[in-house]
């Protein structure tokens, strides 16, 4: 099986991307939206060497080709994505893959690229984008789980530090995390609160 971090912060920029890195961060996604190639380019360069810097690994969100061109070693896709990106010549350039999924067609989806973790989400009411499903609850998480075998299973949607511990020990491999580092008011302290307390899961 795939190792994964417990601890799995999503952010906006590199500056993010090098900020959790030194703070201990060892699998941290770089979802950026709506930016020009140059300047999507620069900031996959830049989050992958502050990455190589503290012996993180980097998962670009979305941009395969770039992560592709750039020599990067993930790539997270979610669905829309999946049906337009070429997932062999992904894997011929030897990058690991993760894929989002919400409901059980998705997951056959996704399944059927053979990724290297599944995502599942959201696990809790989330205010970060509107989505057209309800929270699929701890529960969802013990049935994906042996669904998916072997494989990773992420976390994801509305998680603070408290349902972290909760998907965790409900069998997720992995807990993400988006607003409650990125839009906290001391995102610093609140990356070593869960370290901290993902460490202790482990």
């Amino acid at each position: 099986m795939t190792m994964i971090g417990r601890f799995y912060p999503v952010v906006p920029d590199a500056d993010w991307v090098g900020r959790l890195a030194s703070a201990g961060a060892r699998f941290i996604q770089l979802r950026i939206k709506d930016q020009p190639d140059a300047e999507l380019r620069r900031q996959v360069r830049a989050a992958k060497a502050s990455c190589a810097a503290h012996g993180a690994d980097l998962i670009v969100n979305d941009y395969w080709q770039i992560a592709v061109d750039e020599k990067c070693g993930w790539v997270h896709l979610g669905q829309e994505d999946l049906a337009d990106a070429d997932v062999k010549a992904i894997r011929r350039a030897g990058l690991l893959l993760g894929v989002s999924t919400h409901d059980h067609v998705e997951l056959e989806k996704g399944l059927a690229v053979d990724p290297d973790y599944v995502a599942l989400g959201p696990i809790y009411p989330t205010l970060l984008k509107k989505m057209p499903w309800t929270p699929q609850g701890l529960e969802r998480i013990g049935e994906w789980k042996k669904l998916i075998g072997r494989k990773p299973l992420v976390a994801i949607g509305g998680l603070t530090v408290e349902r972290a511990k909760l998907c965790l020990a409900a069998g997720a491999d992995s807990a993400a995390v988006v607003s409650d580092i990125v839009n906290h008011a001391d995102p610093m302290g609140q990356t070593r609160a869960w370290l901290a307390a993902t460490r202790v899961m482990a």
